[in-house]
């Protein structure tokens, strides 16, 4: 398999649990991690797992941070109705997180609803996430299983008869939650727009794994905020781990085989970003780990659990957001030809914590001064445009967020520009 479809695979199962249900994503939470090897290294076996499968440097994946050590085969049912927990607009422009329970009783209802609601908080508590949060709608589906709880221990080979048949030790590997992805997509309804899966289990362990097909989270684990806030990494930004520990690909935005010089000298990875200020304080420059790789940062949330995105990382999550979510709800009238002198009306997604899209009006080319209050409506009635002259008003709506510095790619998917043309 190419490089590039092996990162895609970045949600619940480790490639060889991926072979006998459907492909995925990348193995994130729960894989430990896996010794540093280079492309057509043999196998090797994850600590822990001796008698479990042997994992390439390919099949390895992503893999998140180990816990710190001080810290804390079914017929399916029919679809759920699902709840919507957090509307934003059309899901056919917005991506829809839907979480769905496995191990919750009918009884336990309340517990995945408080479970599931704390994952989506965390998420949306961390830049860019939290600016970003009017792109996603939030949906979840309760479903009831039998039995309580899933299958936590090694053995015995046969899991509990929960409808998303979650255990963890899938490959033999302890932390990594796997989850019948088949069913999970069924049951998580229709799509009608992007979307992704999050599988929430009825478990306090530290586990799960994430990414761009189903998330899985050990609902109860005090760490399940941190890891989706590092999962939604891999998912939306394509992002690589950068512990030292993780295997060496540098294909990944926020990984390098080269250093500063020589990616300032190529313009290469994140050169935009040299030497500037991370969220947390620390410098964006190359830093090198044990696997041969340069980070941007000495820390963040893609190296340990808790920490925040550097700048890359969180250009990469946006540059995400806006591969799947247009800026514009809409517009009124239709662009095109227009009778007369209308309100002329752009929508864009609005931004959290009070930053707006920039709105730019023109007519004839010129600058022209919008109706009062958040920029959105033109009255080209207080033009004074002498009665049958055709006239070309245009709406620029731009993004112009500084956690973007690949300029190119603003203009291409961060910007949008209306035109309509007045007749009569």
């Amino acid at each position: 398999m190419p490089r590039s479809a092996a990162r895609s695979r970045t949600a619940v199962l480790c490639r060889a649990a991926r072979r006998r249900r459907v492909p995925a994503a990348l193995v994130l939470a729960a894989c430990v991690a896996s010794p540093v090897l280079g492309a057509g290294s043999a196998p090797v076996r994850a600590p822990g797992a001796d008698r479990g499968p042997a994992l390439s440097a390919a099949d390895a994946g992503r893999l998140v941070p180990p816990p710190d050590p001080a810290g804390p085969g079914r017929a399916g049912p029919a679809p759920a109705a699902g709840a919507e927990v957090m509307r934003s607009g059309d899901p056919r422009n917005r991506i829809t997180l839907v979480l769905l329970g496995d191990g919750f009783t009918a009884a336990e209802a309340a517990l995945f609803r408080t479970e599931s609601d704390r994952a989506w908080r965390a998420l949306l508590q961390i830049e860019p996430f939290r600016t970003y949060q009017h792109f996603f709608n939030i949906r979840r589906v309760e479903i009831t299983s039998p039995v309580s709880g899933i299958r936590e221990q090694r053995s015995p080979r046969r899991g509990l008869p929960t409808p998303l048949g979650m255990h963890f030790w899938c490959d033999g590997t302890a932390r990594l939650l796997c989850v019948d992805e088949q069913a999970a997509e069924r049951l998580a309804g229709p799509r009608h727009g992007p979307r992704f899966v999050i599988a929430v289990a009825n478990s306090a362990r530290y586990g799960g794994a994430g990414g761009s097909g189903v998330t899985t989270l050990a609902g109860g684990s005090p760490d399940a905020g941190r890891i989706i806030q590092h999962e939604m990494g891999h998912t939306l930004g394509d992002l690589g781990d950068e512990y030292d520990a993780a295997p060496a690909d540098a294909g990944y935005p926020n990984l390098s085989a080269e250093g500063a010089d020589a990616m300032l000298r190529h313009r290469a990875k994140w050169w935009r970003w040299l030497g500037a200020t991370a969220p947390d304080g620390s410098t964006v420059g190359a830093y090198a780990g044990a696997n041969g790789l340069y980070r941007p940062t000495p820390d963040s949330v893609m190296r340990t659990l808790g920490g925040l995105y550097n700048p890359p990382s969180q250009e990469a999550v946006v540059e995400g957001i806006y591969r799947r979510v247009d800026l514009l709800d809409g517009v009124s009238p239709a662009a095109g030809a227009v009778a007369g002198r209308p309100v002329l009306a752009v929508r864009p997604v609005p931004l959290a914590g009070g930053r707006r899209l920039r709105v730019l009006w023109t007519v004839d080319g010129r600058p022209v001064r919008p109706a009062p209050g958040d920029g959105t409506r033109l009255d080209t009635a207080a033009l004074r445009l002498p009665r049958g002259r055709a006239a070309a008003v245009a709406a620029t709506v731009t993004d112009t967020t500084a956690m973007v510095r690949d300029e190119g790619f603003r203009a291409r998917r961060m910007t949008r520009t209306v035109r309509w043309v007045l007749r009569g």
